[in-house]
């Protein structure tokens, strides 16, 4: 708490400042108010217009559309400050302009030829997202998946300690704990040998567990640390966040999933419950998609940029009947919603079943459509949800989903097992 309360008294000087430019502007505007209503009230309409023909989610059409028929000037100056994904753009430059400089460091060229020969219609979609993030799709050496985060953090320090080049972490919340002391402790020992080091956390989900005073003392122990998109002003980007969780070790192994590095995520400590999110390791060539997400963002953000000499040494593609993978990451940035069309489209291709586990069911006109039509010819369409939420509001917006999804016999069921010793749940 002490360390949110310093961060929003940090922000209430830019506040006030913005406070006293829009009390001046409107001194300053008020001889000419009517004409001023006229003009912004046109202005709308023709907003109205724009955003009706624009082809974005009718869930995002239908949010503006209540701002500004609702309330006509204010809504559409807001459109015109925010709207369209304008906020998004200083940050997007940023990672176009990162991205565009570590362009020949990555030489890896995409297998969809040979996904094409065993189906068709699925390389046509991972075609569609690779050409949408710029990312290639590659033959898999290794995946392995595990189901709670104290599995995957157990094999996350052993590769830790093989590490002879580079350690990559990035996530949304950082925690001082037994996960991330353990962790940084490798780390510190790897930096003395030279290894290069850097973590990279989101000031917003880490508002009230991790603070420039941490990152000062990372950087003392040799660690290379900064935040994503950092609180300093109240602006528009301030809602882009970063969410993805990631540790990559040489280039040659990476681990994702949904685990932050916070103790409730292996069950040392009990907030909602036994907290079960997935996570899994890959090795090989797709590792490359992730040391190129990292740095991309790293470069960005950093004044300490990451040497090309340092990521080239990529492995070699293996020979191997373990499939494919394509690691991409989704983004505001993006003009479609890779993720969401990848659902839709992933539904569509479903014959037997299709399966989902996820912490917060928020979805859009389109893919509750997809559910419901995926469910209604036959296929088995399960969904998983924590029966314990960590956001209550957003819990109880998921679960207005429910009846049309059930009613469709789309199968939701809520994970809540009781704190205990038993073996079978890996309860603590």
């Amino acid at each position: 708490m002490k360390k949110v309360i310093l961060r929003i008294l940090a922000v209430i000087p830019a506040v006030f400042l913005q406070l006293i430019w829009l009390a001046l502007l409107v001194s300053w505007l008020k001889p000419y108010a009517v004409f001023l209503n006229l003009v912004l009230t046109f202005f709308a309409f023709v907003y109205v217009l724009y955003i009706m023909s624009g082809r974005n989610e009718s869930t995002y059409k239908t949010l503006w559309l209540l701002v500004i028929l609702g309330l006509p000037v204010t809504g559409t100056i807001l459109y015109l400050c925010i709207g369209n994904k304008k906020a998004a753009r200083p940050l997007k430059k940023k990672l176009m302009e990162s991205r565009r400089e570590m362009a020949d460091q990555y030489f890896y060229k995409s297998v969809e030829d040979g996904l094409r020969n065993e189906n068709g219609r699925a390389a046509q979609t991972f075609l569609y997202v690779e050409q949408k993030t710029g990312f290639p799709m590659l033959p898999c050496e290794t995946a392995e998946y595990y189901p709670l985060g104290e599995d995957m953090w157990k094999q996350m320090l052993k590769d830790m300690e093989t590490a002879s080049h580079f350690i990559f972490a990035e996530y949304f919340i950082i925690e001082d704990g037994e996960m991330w002391d353990a962790m940084a402790e490798i780390m510190e020992r790897k930096a003395a040998m030279g290894v290069d080091v850097r973590v990279m956390y989101d000031d917003l989900g880490s508002i009230s567990t991790y603070s420039k005073r941490n990152v000062r003392q990372l950087e003392k122990r040799g660690i290379k640390c900064i935040p994503f998109n950092p609180l300093k002003f109240v602006r528009g980007t301030i809602n882009y966040r970063d969410h993805r969780k990631m540790l990559i070790i040489d280039g040659k192994v990476a681990f994702s999933g949904g685990i932050n590095l916070a103790d409730e995520y292996i069950n040392r400590i009990s907030k909602y419950g036994h907290w079960k999110d997935i996570g899994f390791r890959i090795s090989g060539a797709p590792v490359q998609n992730f040391t190129q997400m990292f740095t991309e963002f790293w470069n960005a953000f950093s004044d300490s940029i990451i040497p090309p000499q340092e990521i080239s040494l990529l492995p070699a593609i293996q020979d191997t009947k373990n499939g494919y993978l394509l690691s991409y990451y989704d983004s505001p940035i993006y003009e479609n919603a890779v993720s969401n069309s990848v659902y839709i489209e992933l539904l569509s291709q479903a014959v037997r079943y299709a399966w989902f586990y996820t912490p917060y069911l928020m979805l859009g006109d389109a893919l509750l459509d997809a559910f419901i039509r995926t469910a209604e010819r036959g296929v088995d369409v399960r969904i998983i949800m924590p029966g314990i939420p960590d956001k209550k509001l957003v819990y109880r917006m998921s679960q207005s989903y429910y009846a049309d999804l059930l009613r469709a016999g789309v199968k939701i069921y809520e994970y809540s097992p009781r704190i205990c010793s038993c073996e079978k749940l890996h309860c603590r």
